[in-house]
């Protein structure tokens, strides 16, 4: 029984992977239909490359202070110059990349498992349990995204982690409202349908069935909400409720560089916003060529 169920449940998969062609074709493929996302992948790849290799990158400490050499401008030595400290801002700049696609994948990774999850269970078990969930969304969902951030960073407190934690608990909600829509599509399928004529438990089927064929459109959406994740991390910097000094936060480079500092020394804003730019283009370009490559109204034979 067990083994029909799974064949029925397999059908999908079975199919997508009936070419038989090596990854590196649909790689070369993905990029000659969607440039701009095969670009937004290179940057992304490009960029957390930089951000694991920091130390080796950085050509200075990004804490230890240089007075005597404070506000200099670009040069040979110092790349982007120096802030108000005398730190070299390009050493901050990739120290701050670390910790900006840190809290953005870890953010995105808690909310979308915990989403998903629960937006499953909630589709699939429906009932009392389905209108429980959906009542908790809707208040989550109820109030501004930044500010419900900002109300959990001041109860839990200022740090990485915690910025983290609150960027995933108020990403959760999205998710679970996706997931729950299709669930709800997928568990009138036919082979899932199968499977519980079989006798599989519940959790069998909603794990072994309906989760796996439901990861496309969750996958797409969080890939999108990466570039929203970083953005909300910046914003907490920049308000002075993010990743506490002397650490550095792409957000509190660009706090740093707007607060007196932008006639006199506008490499220290300026930089920091191209470079959260860049990023916040590079996931959504890449979001977009993912939504377009797994919907099939819009693959070609």
């Amino acid at each position: 029984m067990r083994d029909a169920a799974d064949a029925a449940g397999a059908v999908p998969a079975t199919l997508a992977r009936a070419s038989g062609k090596p990854w590196t074709f649909h790689v070369i493929r993905f990029g000659r239909r969607y440039p701009l996302g095969a670009f937004g992948a290179i940057m992304l790849v490009f960029l957390s490359v930089v951000a694991v290799l920091a130390p080796q990158v950085a050509p200075f400490d990004p804490v230890v202070q240089d007075v005597p050499n404070r506000l200099r401008p670009p040069s040979s030595e110092y790349w982007l110059g120096t802030d108000e400290f005398g730190r070299d801002a390009f050493s901050r700049l990739v120290f701050g990349a670390r910790i900006s696609l840190y809290v953005g994948f870890l953010s995105v990774a808690l909310g979308s498992v915990v989403g998903t999850i629960i937006g499953i269970a909630s589709g699939y078990l429906g009932g009392r349990f389905d209108l429980l969930v959906q009542r908790v969304v809707d208040a989550f969902m109820g109030f501004p995204s930044l500010v419900f951030t900002m109300m959990l960073v001041i109860a839990l407190g200022a740090s990485i982690n915690n910025v983290t934690l609150a960027i995933a608990v108020n990403m959760s909600p999205r998710i679970v409202r996706v997931s729950r829509s299709s669930a709800l599509t997928v568990k009138e399928e036919v082979y899932v349908l199968a499977t519980k004529a079989l006798g599989a438990s519940t959790w069998r089927v909603m794990l072994r069935h309906v989760l796996p064929n439901c990861m496309a459109p969750i996958f797409v959406l969080s890939t999108g909400y990466l570039g929203s994740a970083i953005v909300s991390e910046a914003s907490l910097s920049f308000l002075g409720l993010g990743v506490p000094p002397p650490n550095p936060s792409w957000g509190a480079l660009i706090q740093v560089g707007t607060g007196g500092y932008l006639w006199s020394a506008p490499w220290l804003s300026l930089v920091p916003g191209v470079a959260l730019s860049v990023v916040v283009f590079a996931f959504a370009f890449f979001g977009d060529a993912l939504r377009d490559a797994f919907d099939p109204r819009l693959r070609g034979r």
